[in-house]
């Protein structure tokens, strides 16, 4: 029933997971896991991590009992496919180290496991984790050993709590409305680290385009200098040392040549970031500025309209986890084919490869958040906050992260909840103090640098009508919310974004299904709504920019620019018009 070690090279997911902070000594543990169910969540009490307790359970158990990380036991990936309510697992994994690997630090690396889990390492408790999204690192050393290891991890999972920030994952048994398959357990890379004694743990860059330099903060275990050098093509561009104060170091790289990071046009810098005991890591970075007018996001100094679709990031073969590499580089692509220039990614924290390759394609984002169910007695902040924060300390040096908005459609009223959103707001603003934030898109705006609304009307008349009362009125948003909320809704002259439009219906080809408004009879008639929708907002010099919904069907929600399984909906011709009205010039850029 257990499986020994795994060396395959047929390893799901091979790529490195961590593209700003690479090593070159490293082990995948994605592949076949043992695996079980525990349904009554009563494997803790069982004491699973324990001898033989695991194998036991798994020999009497019913269901599947090996999975392939690191897709989800929802996925048809995992190769189990079960969409029920699963309220906690267990996963067994051999490995081997040699005397190598074990001479210094071993770290055990998950891209991400939801919701909270417990990991064991020789049978030994090696820490846990709250949080479906985020990152987490296990230092494993003191239980690591030469020759053979087993971890065991046990996840539980709740979406019904109330409080657990689950995003779109139904809270129903059926996928519905905007809600869709569950992910519970391992959803991303598994991966060992080995690294010497005295290392680099963390690095952050900030560009500083008015002096041309990159701001460098390095983290390390022991150490006294750090060295950083730049790369541009190939060529040396900035080098510098300086000493270690209490493990950390902050370093002013400056660039002898300065090439700007912009929209499609993906400048990136290579960096060497070198601890004076030998450890070594490698890195790139962006050089671009954002800012805000009153009018607009300002990208290097200029406006830049946000043409940006809603990509949720499912797809129906892993659900939360793309299927390859290639398939995230895919989905950006599909995005610019279309004229866009950047996503909202919406309701859930995507994988870091996926801000590689739109850091690589010139590809704007705005990074968001699950949002919890219930803030209006404070429980949620503390399943929110921390995991947020953990999120913004991970994705802070990508260039393509251009916002952040830690909540959507915030609707509350009374008291609590709204304290709440203003420190969700602060916190994100303290540890970031170089993007614009959002408070909760399309909702309440409390405090926010960006005003954001969400609005679904299909007729583009009588969205223009709605508009167009803000050029007579500089103190007016339409925010299509009920006037209750609404008179805590103050406009404070920010820039104006509609981060949610559109979402027209069009599913010809199969029966059910829903979208927004009555599905178009043909092509043509939707091609006419997509366009009028549009151009009302492009051309309003008050409006900064859109975002469409949605990049792509998900199951029940058929409101995509193509398929779910990311196939043409339209006909070539319709795809070239849509590409002609997102890429006029808008009003702001004149």
């Amino acid at each position: 029933m257990a499986h020994s070690d795994i060396h395959t090279d047929n390893v799901p997911r091979p790529e490195y997971p961590r593209p700003q902070f690479v090593r070159d000594s490293w082990m995948n543990l994605n592949g076949q896991w043992d695996f079980l169910f525990d349904f009554g969540n009563s494997g803790m009490d069982r004491k699973l991590w324990e001898g033989d307790a695991l194998t036991a359970a798994m020999q009497t158990s019913p269901m599947p009992t090996a999975i392939t990380v690191p897709f989800c036991p929802e996925s048809r990936l995992s190769g189990i496919g079960y969409t029920d309510w699963i309220a906690a697992v267990w996963y067994r994994r051999r490995f081997t180290l040699d005397e190598t690997q074990t001479a210094g630090r071993v770290l055990l690396h998950f891209g991400a496991v939801d919701y909270h889990c417990v990991i064991w390492i020789n049978g030994e408790k090696a820490g846990e984790h709250t949080g479906g999204y985020a990152s987490f690192t296990l230092d494993i050393t003191r239980l690591a050993k030469t020759g053979g290891n087993t971890v065991v991890l046990y996840a539980e999972d709740n979406n019904r709590s109330g409080v657990q920030p689950c995003g779109k994952q139904a809270r129903l048994y059926y996928s519905n409305g905007c809600d869709y398959t569950r992910t519970t357990g391992v959803w991303q890379t598994v991966w060992l680290e080995f690294t010497p004694k005295e290392a680099l743990t963390h690095i952050r860059v900030t560009p500083d385009v008015a002096t041309s330099a990159a701001i460098i903060d390095a983290e390390t275990v022991g150490g006294s200098s750090v060295e950083t050098v730049a790369f541009y093509k190939g060529k040396e561009v900035g080098r510098a040392v300086v000493p270690l104060t209490g493990n950390k170091a902050h370093v002013e790289l400056k660039l002898s040549e300065l090439h700007l990071w912009d929209v499609g046009q993906p400048e990136l810098y290579d960096l060497t970031v070198k601890l004076d005991t030998g450890d070594t890591v490698k890195s790139y970075f962006g050089m671009r500025s954002v800012a805000l007018s009153d009018k607009a996001l300002l990208l290097n100094g200029r406006p830049v309209f946000m043409r940006t679709v809603l990509d949720q990031g499912f797809n129906p073969e892993g659900v939360y986890t793309a299927p390859s590499d290639d398939f995230l580089r895919r989905d950006i692509e599909l995005s610019l084919a279309l004229g866009m220039n950047g996503a909202r990614l919406h309701q859930r924290v995507f994988e870091e490869r996926f801000l590689y390759w739109a850091d690589h394609l010139g590809y704007l984002v705005w990074g968001e958040y699950a949002n919890t169910c219930t803030l209006a007695d404070g429980r949620g902040i503390g399943y929110f906050l921390p995991e947020w924060m953990e999120t913004l300390r991970r994705d802070y040096s990508h260039p393509s992260v251009i916002g952040w908005a830690p909540q959507n459609e915030s609707y509350w009223t009374g008291t609590v909840a709204p304290i709440c959103q203003k420190v969700f707001y602060e916190v994100t603003k303290e540890m970031d103090r170089t993007r614009p934030v959002i408070d909760a898109s399309g909702g309440v705006h409390f405090d926010t640098d960006m005003y954001d609304v969400h609005d679904y009307e299909q007729d583009p008349v009588k969205l223009k009508e709605r508009f167009d009362k803000m050029l007579d009125d500089p103190t007016f948003v339409p925010n299509p919310i009920h006037q209750e909320q609404l008179r805590q809704n103050v406009y404070k002259g920010q820039p104006v974004w509609v981060s949610e439009y559109g979402g027209t219906f069009w599913n010809p080809d199969e029966p059910g299904g829903w979208g927004y408004g009555n599905a178009p009879k043909t092509e043509e008639e939707f091609l006419e709504r997509y366009a009028g929708l549009t151009d009302v907002l492009m051309q309003n010099p008050r409006v900064c920019g859109f975002c469409y919904t949605q990049l792509t069907d998900i199951e029940q929600e058929q409101n995509g620019l193509y398929k779910y399984d990311r196939s043409r909906k339209f006909s070539d011709r319709i795809y070239d018009e849509i590409r002609k009205v997102n890429t006029q010039t808008a009003a702001i850029e004149k």
